[in-house]
């Protein structure tokens, strides 16, 4: 059986008090969960605390049997996990190469990344700071291909770009699912996240309000407003 990234009752705090608490979740090889709710709900914490950026505060974080919640990033990372972060996290005075050799392990390996890129073909030797931001955040997915991840968790990537140049992004996170990658994705455009998605979680006040069925918050809006007000639903 293939193993799962679990949270089980994991909290976050950031100074005072938990940011958000208590959540509970299974992102499964192959499938893409997605996680939803309004700003400032705690989303971003709680992808931090799985990668490694910040400590979690309570509960238990595991791959399998195997608990990952006091390891290192870079520990973290080698056992899979790997964290595309807000942002354009590219190096702008590398070129498209130097960035993919990062994560690749052969020149070979980084040009099979661009498969499901081939705008990037032509900027292969161009430093990253002279491409658009949807050419740029083609890179930080095709280095997360060269990377082979087991879990890949995706925070916010349609921030600063157009909807259509993101909407041309999204099949690719569907083609790392297919894979054999288990997707965790915070995303803003909530109704394009769980057409993606098989499972979704919405927190709102830092607590989890919605856990289930993506296909069910898309078909009903009311659930979806109701779990955004903080409302379990």
């Amino acid at each position: 059986m293939s193993e799962h990234l679990t949270l089980d009752d994991v909290t976050v705090s950031r100074g005072a008090g938990p940011v958000i608490s208590d959540v509970s979740l299974s992102v499964r090889p192959g499938e893409i969960t997605a996680l939803v709710g309004p700003n400032g709900a705690g989303k971003t914490s709680l992808i931090e605390s799985i990668s490694g950026v910040i400590a979690h505060s309570g509960g238990q974080i595991r791959i399998g049997d195997e608990p990952i919640g006091k390891l290192s990033r870079v520990a973290r990372a080698r056992r899979g996990i790997v964290h595309i972060e807000q942002g354009r996290a590219v190096f702008p005075s590398l070129t498209v190469r130097e960035n993919l050799s990062l994560t690749a392990r052969s020149d070979a390996e980084a040009r099979a990344a661009l498969e499901h890129f081939p705008e990037l073909e032509k900027r292969w030797d161009a430093p990253t700071a002279l491409l658009s931001g949807g050419e740029q955040q083609m890179v930080v997915l095709a280095r997360a291909f060269a990377a082979r991840p087991r879990f890949l968790l995706i925070d916010e990537m349609s921030l600063g770009l157009a909807p259509v140049v993101f909407t041309r992004l999204l099949p690719i996170v569907s083609t790392l699912a297919e894979s054999g990658v288990g997707v965790l994705l915070v995303e803003q455009f909530t109704n394009l996240a769980l057409g993606l998605a098989g499972d979704a979680l919405v927190v709102a006040g830092g607590r989890v309000t919605y856990q289930g069925s993506a296909q069910r918050l898309r078909e009903d809006p009311a659930i979806l407003h109701e779990a955004y007000l903080g409302r379990a639903a």
